[in-house]
C-alpha cells in the first residue's frame, strides 16, 4: 500500500512539473515574441497591380477601411461563423482544435477545420501557398508574434482587410463589388452573405453560384442567433430579403479584367521571391495589361457575343515580346471563373495548317505547288483507311496551290501535303513553335484532331508574326517592394526557332483567306471580313463540331479567339461569325493609330505574278493575277508538275465518278 502511494505521489510529481513546463513554454513563447521586432502590418498591404502605363488597376488593400468604419453586422458575422472565441483565445483554439482532428478521424476525411482569424490572417501574409511543415511553422510562429504584438481589434481589421471574397480581396472592394456600397454601409442580409464567402471563395460567391451561397447564408445567420448577436426574427428577415448584385469594381468595372488579374497571379505563384509580405512591406506587380486593349476586347464581345451559353476566350499579345495585352477568359468573370484562354484545351482544326504548311516549304515546296482537290480514299499498307472530306464536300476536281489551299482550308490538300512529308514533321514543327500537348503523329493531326490551349496556338503564331522569334507569353513585366527594390524583372527571351524568308511567304499566303482574286469553285473562308478591315493582315479560321478559332495578326499584334460550348455540344457553324467580327473589331481598333505595318520583303524572296488556282506563270489572258512569293530560284516555270505521284507510303483512291 505504502509503495503504491509513493507511486501515485511521484506520478503527481511528474505530472505537476510536465505541466508547469508546459505553461511555462506556452507563455515564455508569447513572451520572446512580444520582444521581437514589432511586425509591420499595416506596410504589408498585399499586393498592388499596374498596367503597362504604370496605373494601379488593383489591389488587396487599396480599399483599406478603418474596422470602426465596417458594418456592425459584417464584423459580427464573420466572428460567428469563422472564430466565435476569437476575443478569448490567443492565436489558437484549442478545444475546436481537438474536436477538429476527433470529427476527421472518425470520418476518415477532412471535414472541418480549425483555423482562428489570426491563423488567416498570417496565412495571408504569405505569398507562397505550398503546404510543407516549415510554412506551417512559419505561420504558427506568425500567429504568436501577431497574438503578442496587437490588439484583437487591429488583427480584426488586418484580416477583413485581405481577405479574398470570390476573387476580390478586402471588405471594402468586396463591398463595392458585390452591393456597390462601402463596407459601413452593409445591412444584415448583405453582411451575412459577404461573411460566407471566405470558407469557399469559388464555390459561396453568390454570383456564381447563388444557391450554395444561400445555403452558407443560411449557416452565417444561424451562427450568429447561436452567439446571441441576433434574434431568430431578424434571421428570418436577412435570409429572405431579397438582393441585387452589381458584379463589378467603382474603378474598372469591365467584366474580363479579372480573368487577366488571375492570370497575373497564377503566375506570380511561380516566380521565386520573398516567402512574405512582411518581408518585402507588400509588393508592386507591373503588368503587361494595355488597359485600352482590354476595352476593345472587352467591348466587342459585348457587342457580338448575344448567345447565353456560347462562350469566348481571346488573347492580344504582342509577337515581338511576348507580353500578353488583354485577356478574355471568358465572356463575364461574374457568371465564370474558369479561364478558357489558359485552362481550356479544344480542337483547334484547320488553324494548323499553317504551322503544316511552313514546315512543307522547308521542304521544298513553293506557294505554286499543287495537289489535286477531290474526294479521297487514303489507303495504307496496313489496308486502313481514312478518308476527310472538304467543308460542304466541295472539291475543285483539280490541281490547286497551296495558296488556294490555304484560302479554301483544304482538308485533302492538307492531309496529302501531311503524308507526303510523314506524320512525324508536324509533330516536331508544333514542339518548334511552342506548343506543349501531348501530340500522335496520326493522319488527321493535319486538320487539328487534337486538343491544344489559346494560350500555345497564340504562342505559336506568334513565332511568324515576329518573323520566325518564339517568345514567352507572360503577364508580370518587374516587381518592386514597398520601397521600390526590384524583386523579379522578366529577362527577354527570344529564340529564332523559323527561317525569316519562309515566313514572310507564309504570311503572304496567309492573306490568300480574303483575297478576291480566289474565288473560284469556292470562296476564301474569311473573304466577309474583307470589308471589315482596312490594314494587311495574315489571318486563318478553324472549325470543328464543336469549336470556332481564329488566328490573325501584323508585326504589332496577334489575336487569337476560341468560343463554343463549355459541355462539348456541337457548335452550328454560324456561330463562327461571331468571332470573326470580334476579331476585326479588336484588330482594326487597337491599330488605328499605327502605320500598315506589314512585312518587308527579304532580299531572297522574289514575287511572279501567277494564276492563284493553278499556280501557272500569268500572262495576257490570266484572270485575277496574283503575286505569289518564292526564294530565288524556286519561282514557276511553264512546265510545274503536281507532286500527287511522290506521296510516299500510301495509294490515293478517287472516290468520284468519272
Amino acid at each position: 500500500m505504502k509503495n503504491k502511494k509513493k507511486r501515485l505521489k511521484k506520478l503527481f510529481k511528474i505530472f505537476t512539473c510536465f505541466t508547469l513546463l508546459i505553461v511555462f513554454l506556452y507563455f515564455g513563447i508569447y513572451f520572446v515574441a512580444s520582444l521581437t521586432k514589432k511586425l509591420d502590418i499595416n506596410a504589408s498591404n498585399g499586393y498592388y497591380l499596374y498596367d503597362n502605363n504604370s496605373k494601379l488597376i488593383n489591389g488587396t488593400s487599396d480599399q483599406w477601411i478603418k474596422l470602426d468604419d465596417i458594418s456592425k453586422y459584417l464584423i459580427s458575422a464573420t466572428i460567428s461563423i469563422e472564430d466565435k472565441n476569437f476575443y478569448k483565445h490567443q492565436g489558437f483554439d484549442y478545444p475546436r482544435i481537438l474536436k477538429s482532428l476527433y470529427i476527421n478521424f472518425i470520418n476518415g476525411k477532412t471535414l472541418q477545420g480549425a483555423s482562428t482569424i489570426t491563423q488567416q490572417y498570417a496565412k495571408n501574409l504569405f505569398l507562397e501557398f505550398d503546404k510543407t511543415w516549415e510554412r506551417k511553422l512559419k505561420e504558427a510562429w506568425l500567429t504568436i508574434r501577431l497574438e503578442s504584438q496587437y490588439s484583437k481589434d487591429e488583427i480584426l481589421e488586418g484580416y477583413l482587410n485581405t481577405i479574398n471574397y470570390g476573387g476580390v480581396y478586402g471588405i471594402e472592394n468586396a463591398s463595392y463589388y458585390y452591393f456597390n456600397k462601402s463596407s459601413k454601409d452593409l445591412n444584415l442580409a448583405e453582411a451575412s452573405i459577404l461573411a460566407g464567402i471566405p470558407k469557399s471563395p469559388s464555390n459561396y460567391s453568390p454570383i456564381l453560384n447563388f444557391e450554395k451561397a444561400k445555403e452558407r447564408q443560411y449557416l452565417v445567420l444561424k451562427s450568429m442567433v447561436n452567439n446571441k448577436f441576433i434574434t431568430e426574427n431578424e434571421m428570418d428577415q436577412a435570409y429572405n430579403q431579397e438582393l441585387t448584385f452589381y458584379g463589378y469594381l467603382k474603378d474598372n468595372n469591365l467584366k474580363t479584367l479579372r480573368y487577366f488579374q488571375d492570370a497575373v497571379m497564377d503566375e506570380l505563384n511561380t516566380l521565386s521571391l520573398p516567402t512574405s509580405f512582411l518581408e518585402t512591406g507588400g509588393i508592386k506587380i507591373y503588368t503587361t495589361l494595355d488597359i485600352n486593349a482590354q476595352k476593345i476586347l472587352e467591348d466587342s464581345i459585348n457587342k457580338n457575343f448575344t448567345k447565353d451559353e456560347l462562350e469566348l476566350a481571346s488573347i492580344v499579345m504582342d509577337p515581338n515580346t511576348g507580353e500578353v495585352l488583354a485577356l478574355a477568359g471568358g465572356k463575364d468573370y461574374s457568371k465564370s471563373q474558369f479561364n478558357r484562354a489558359l485552362y481550356a484545351k479544344r480542337q483547334v482544326g484547320s488553324t494548323l495548317k499553317p504551322f503544316l504548311y511552313y514546315a512543307a516549304l522547308e521542304n521544298g515546296f513553293t506557294e505554286s505547288t499543287t495537289f489535286t482537290s477531290e474526294e479521297t480514299t487514303f489507303v495504307f499498307s496496313n489496308n486502313k483507311t481514312y478518308s476527310p472530306a472538304n467543308y460542304n464536300n466541295t472539291y475543285g476536281n483539280k490541281n490547286i496551290t497551296m495558296a488556294a489551299a490555304i484560302s479554301y482550308s483544304e482538308n485533302i490538300y492538307a492531309v496529302k501535303t501531311h503524308l507526303f512529308l510523314g506524320e512525324e514533321t508536324l509533330v516536331e514543327m508544333l514542339k518548334r513553335v511552342g506548343i506543349t500537348s501531348n501530340l500522335e503523329a496520326i493522319p488527321s493531326l493535319a486538320l487539328g484532331s487534337k486538343e491544344i490551349s489559346l494560350i500555345d496556338m497564340v504562342g505559336a503564331y506568334s513565332t511568324l508574326a515576329s518573323s520566325g522569334y518564339k517568345t514567352k507569353p507572360h503577364f508580370i513585366k518587374k516587381i518592386e517592394d514597398s520601397s521600390g527594390n526590384t524583386l523579379y524583372e522578366y529577362k527577354e527571351y527570344k529564340e529564332q526557332v523559323l527561317n525569316s524568308s519562309l515566313t514572310f511567304i507564309m504570311n503572304e499566303i496567309l492573306t490568300s483567306t480574303y483575297n478576291y482574286n480566289f474565288i473560284d469553285y469556292n470562296y476564301p473562308t474569311c473573304y466577309d471580313l474583307k470589308s471589315k478591315i482596312t490594314k494587311k493582315y495574315a489571318i486563318k479560321t478553324g472549325t470543328t463540331d464543336t469549336d470556332h478559332l481564329i488566328f490573325g495578326y501584323n508585326s504589332d499584334v496577334v489575336v487569337g479567339i476560341w468560343s463554343g460550348y463549355d459541355d462539348n455540344r456541337k457548335s452550328d457553324a454560324s456561330n463562327g461569325k461571331y468571332i470573326k467580327n470580334v476579331w476585326a473589331d479588336v484588330i482594326e481598333e487597337y491599330t488605328k493609330d499605327k502605320e500598315d505595318n506589314w512585312y518587308k520583303m527579304p532580299s531572297n524572296v522574289v514575287g511572279v505574278l501567277v494564276n492563284p488556282i493553278s499556280g501557272k506563270v500569268a500572262d495576257k489572258n490570266t484572270k485575277n493575277a496574283t503575286m505569289f512569293y518564292y526564294l530565288k530560284g524556286t519561282e514557276p516555270t511553264y512546265t510545274d508538275e503536281t507532286l500527287e505521284s511522290l506521296i510516299p507510303t500510301i495509294k490515293v483512291e478517287s472516290s468520284r465518278e468519272n
